[in-house]
């Protein structure tokens, strides 16, 4: 018997070879998916990246209240705004880019457009894996804010982990222990990076087929249908 990893592969190579067109029929189908997985791309990419943008002013405003920023007592990688400029301004860009891409007609327009998309795709896919890593790395570190030391209250990143600690994470009665101000500050943290890395990861993974999906309608175009060779009369 195969083993189930051989198996797969010859699954895969067989679907990959029945996908390749081999007729002018098969091509248009194949680039009419293209403009179709454009448009879906572009359209599931807005609501993502709200959701960054959201995640990431709510971040910077601990208890919904802006003296916290004002003094500096935010968490560091809320500060980078990630969510803001990365996963959402650069993504939207990116998704309106990729819609209007979707209807164009002609050749060598379309196969344009597809390179163009191919770069808008590489760039989304970067900012989005950039915020969802600063999101990990805030959530891993944890919340800048005032706990208790032996000299008194001091600012700080009282939960960040140390080499021989267990991280805060797989420890709940840290959360409302440890940080005085601002309140219910580690709950805030975690749910809100938690939030914007996982739009930023499906952001991701959009983008990373969307670039294999865009290059596929650079090899393509928009098929062979307009150049059809008719009859001559005599």
């Amino acid at each position: 018997m195969f083993p189930v990893s051989t198996k797969l592969w010859v699954c895969l190579c067989f679907c990959f070879l029945k996908s390749v067109p081999q007729t002018e029929v098969d091509q248009q189908l194949v680039t009419m998916c293209v403009s179709r997985c454009l448009q879906c791309v572009g359209v599931s990419l807005v609501p993502m990246a709200i959701i960054c943008m959201l995640s990431n002013i709510l971040l910077l405003l601990p208890e919904l209240k802006i003296n916290f920023l004002l003094e500096g007592h935010v968490t560091r990688e809320a500060t980078w705004a990630t969510g803001l400029w990365a996963s959402g301004f650069m993504v939207l860009l990116g998704a309106r880019a990729f819609v209007r891409s979707s209807g164009t007609r002609g050749c060598c327009a379309f196969r344009r457009q597809m390179l163009c998309q191919v770069l808008n795709s590489t760039g989304c896919l970067v900012a989005a894996g950039g915020c969802c890593l600063v999101s990990a790395t805030g959530l891993i570190q944890g919340p800048h804010c005032l706990y208790n030391t032996t000299t008194g209250p001091t600012w700080g990143v009282p939960l960040r982990p140390l080499h021989d600690c267990q991280s805060y994470l797989y420890n709940a009665t840290l959360w409302s222990g440890v940080c005085l101000q601002p309140r219910a500050v580690v709950q805030w943290n975690v749910v809100l990076f938690s939030v914007m890395g996982g739009a930023s990861g499906l952001q991701t993974l959009l983008c990373a087929a969307n670039v294999l999906n865009s290059m596929l309608g650079l090899m393509l175009g928009r098929g062979l249908h307009g150049n059809k060779v008719s009859p001559v009369s005599v």
